[in-house]
């Protein structure tokens, strides 16, 4: 008897600079949210950086810290750099920032650049469409950017829930 995994309907990718604190925390939010809305299995998701980070082979502790204090899985993510691949293979890519967008429309062939927007743009009454950088700040700076992007990726799956149904 053959078994087969099937294909997720979807794949969402969370891109920052380095692939260190924003964008591993957003997945490990969207799929924990995937999960609790019974999706896990629609959705893939995965997280890169527009730059390549050296000497790192996980995500910040102090990002991992506090998705496991929060419930969040810390599990094992390896930070990477986007690919030509990410474009073609991804539905919806999801910035961290302003200045990450403008690396990704960049690198991205026009074809695919409906499939790219901020993951700010999806919280209801964002006063500002940037989650911060908190690589060089402390603790309190990534509780900020959980903060803000608990509530985005809660619109992300309201605004794709029928989609990825």
């Amino acid at each position: 008897m053959l078994f087969f995994r099937a294909r997720p309907k979807a794949r969402v990718l969370m891109v920052c600079m380095g692939n260190i604190c924003r964008s591993p925390m957003a997945q490990r939010v969207l799929e924990k949210q995937l999960a609790d809305a019974g999706l896990a299995k629609a959705v893939a998701v995965d997280s890169a950086g527009t730059h390549a980070v050296r000497g790192s082979d996980s995500p910040d502790p102090r990002a991992r810290t506090l998705l496991e204090a929060r419930g969040y899985s810390g599990g094992r993510l390896r930070p990477r750099q986007i690919a030509d691949a990410d474009f073609h293979r991804n539905d919806l890519i999801l910035a961290m920032d302003q200045s990450n967008m403008v690396e990704l429309r960049r690198l991205c062939p026009a074809e695919f650049s409906h499939k790219l927007r901020l993951l700010l743009e999806f919280s209801p009454g964002a006063a500002d469409l940037d989650v911060p950088d908190p690589y060089y700040g402390s603790a309190k700076g990534f509780e900020h950017v959980l903060a803000l992007i608990e509530p985005a990726i809660q619109g992300v799956l309201a605004q794709h829930r029928q989609i990825w149904a």
